[in-house]
């Protein structure tokens, strides 16, 4: 009877270590994720604020992707620019 209690103690502390390493596990890959993207989002707004305020100063802003290079420029700028020819004339 003793060694029947005592299997059935030790099966039951290996199964809830078992139970404790998966969930912890699990916990801290989750963090790990929400810390991937909680930083990956701060990158994108950030970038998009940096290329806002330089397109706010009427400049070509370059913006290279791959192979690709394309430039900005607000089209406010273009406005005022197109104003300016109009009433010089």
């Amino acid at each position: 009877m003793n060694t029947l209690v005592l299997v059935l103690v030790t099966l039951l502390v290996l199964s809830v270590g078992y139970i404790a390493y998966t969930q912890f596990s699990n916990w801290k890959q989750q963090q790990g994720l929400t810390n991937f993207q909680k930083g990956a989002q701060y990158g994108y707004i950030q970038a998009v604020s940096q290329l806002f305020n330089q397109v706010k100063t009427c400049q070509q802003v370059p913006i290279n992707v791959k192979n690709q290079t394309l430039k900005l420029i607000a089209v406010e700028c273009l406005k005022h620019q197109k104003q300016g020819n109009t009433s010089s004339k």
